[in-house]
């Protein structure tokens, strides 16, 4: 029996990222139900039920679609976890916070579906690029230091993974100490002085479910003096880009950071 027949046939997918990665590896007939926040890939809104929100999810319409694998993540979902596992439901949770954490539940989910070589391939192609853009980013004569704001009011930094992706895209993350904090509230600048003491060279926003307003950054007070706002620096990537822990931010995301730092690099360097 192939890897591919013993494999789950039917799948609720509670994120995005997982959704998104099951139609890259050609394996999106195997899922049942998706994510209402999933735009990535476009065609699965329109072919897929969506049974759940983030934090949320209709548990009845769940159990009726007869899963027999659910894919979610983070200690956000354990409650919706729970409910489905005492229904007697298979349920892995995944909790990647960083690069090489999102690697490797992009390989476990592959396996999982019997398409390991499929996947590793398609992952050997995207750490590949990831190398490529660190090499050019190598080459930068200065660094931007940027400021990514996951959220406004409060002031909520970025989560690991999108640090480390400023990082290799070849700039420098003004809160690293914050980018190892899980949750969100942990990530909270109370004060925006701080902010402003770090002189950001780029803002770049990307609030979650809402879209960003550089226009208001700009017009904070005291906020006319920091390098970004003076210079109109000041750059929206979508959550869908760049907040999923999955295919979305290792592509199309740190692309995008790449080249908004390129073009800082080239006219202020």
């Amino acid at each position: 029996m192939s890897p591919a027949a013993l494999a789950p046939q039917r799948i609720v997918c509670l994120t995005e990222e997982a959704t998104e990665w099951l139609y890259l590896l050609g394996q999106e007939q195997r899922i049942v139900g998706i994510s209402g926040y999933t735009v990535r890939p476009r065609r699965a809104r329109e072919e897929k039920p969506k049974v759940s929100a983030f934090l949320s999810a209709k548990i009845d319409k769940i159990l009726a679609l007869k899963p027999d694998c659910v894919f979610g993540f983070s200690d956000l979902q354990a409650d919706i976890a729970s409910l489905l596992i005492k229904a007697g439901v298979q349920v892995t949770i995944f909790n990647q916070r960083s690069v090489d954490e999102i690697f490797s539940m992009l390989y476990q989910v592959a396996a999982m579906v019997g398409q390991a070589e499929q996947g590793l391939q398609k992952l050997a192609f995207m750490r590949a690029e990831l190398d490529a853009i660190a090499h050019k980013a190598s080459q930068f004569k200065r660094r931007p230091k940027v400021f990514f704001e996951e959220w406004d009011e409060p002031h909520i930094s970025g989560i690991r993974w999108v640090s480390e992706l400023m990082g290799i895209a070849g700039g420098d993350d003004v809160f690293p100490e914050l980018a190892v904090q899980s949750m969100g509230r942990d990530r909270i600048i109370a004060d925006s002085q701080t902010i402003i003491d770090r002189a950001p060279d780029i803002i770049i926003g990307s609030w979650c479910g809402k879209k960003f307003r550089p226009e208001k950054v700009a017009a904070r007070a005291g906020w006319q003096d920091v390098p970004a706002v003076r210079n109109g620096q000041l750059f929206e990537i979508k959550s869908a880009d760049i907040l999923q822990p999955g295919p979305a931010s290792l592509t199309d995301g740190v692309a995008q950071l790449h080249r908004i730092f390129s073009q800082w690099e080239a006219q202020y360097a």
